[in-house]
């Protein structure tokens, strides 16, 4: 079974639970989500396209693409900020609905991170891919920053590319005058670099077992 059959499995657990909260609660508090789902399988997806390609410039734009809107997957953990007692629903629902839903991003973020250090790897070598592997994790973690606080969108880098690089180049430029940004970005990137080395090497090792 691929992974695009085996990753729908936890994704339908994820939207059966909201649509159960949904009838069962006769609200669409948490209906976001889904949208969220949507947007954190684009980089999935868009990984699954590199494979076979080798015309430079495509293979520029499906990277670019798929770096644009890698952030979009981990940044449904950041949804448990919008959890708090909601009744009729029990507050051990919403946590699992939440859990769930971040723990699909997650996958799927780890999942076109995987494919694309395979290709890149395959095409550029260990070191290149290595770097840039590296780098994609913590500009995932600013651009989580971005979308939560500053509340920009993947798409705004072309509707409104002028208001975003001032934004950048506001907390590059006065690094100390924006704290919380790099303390996101830090935390957030190492964060997934454990958690991406970590399921690299228990899947490289339990491959040698066999």
């Amino acid at each position: 079974m691929s992974f695009n059959k085996k990753i729908i499995i936890p994704l339908s657990f994820t939207i059966c639970l909201l649509i159960v909260r949904m009838v069962l609660s006769g609200q669409l508090t948490y209906v976001f989500l889904a949208w969220n789902l949507f947007l954190a399988w684009i980089p999935f997806a868009i990984s699954q396209k590199l494979a076979g390609v080798q015309n430079r410039w495509k293979i520029v734009l499906l990277f670019g693409s798929w770096l644009l809107f890698l952030p979009n997957a981990p940044y449904i953990i950041t949804d448990f900020l919008h959890l708090k007692q909601r009744w009729p629903i029990p507050y051990w629902y919403d946590i699992l609905l939440l859990f769930s839903a971040a723990l699909n991003g997650l996958l799927l973020g780890l999942l076109s991170l995987l494919k694309v250090e395979k290709f890149l790897a395959d095409r550029y070598g260990n070191r290149i891919s290595g770097l840039l592997i590296l780098c994609s994790f913590f500009l995932c973690a600013f651009g989580i920053y971005m979308g939560r606080y500053l509340r920009w969108n993947s798409w705004d880098i072309i509707t409104n590319p002028g208001a975003i690089a001032a934004d950048i180049l506001e907390r590059i430029f006065n690094p100390f005058d924006h704290f919380g940004t790099w303390s996101v970005t830090f935390l957030f990137g190492t964060f997934f670099y454990v958690i991406y080395y970590s399921i690299k090497n228990f899947i490289n090792t339990k491959s040698n077992q066999f």
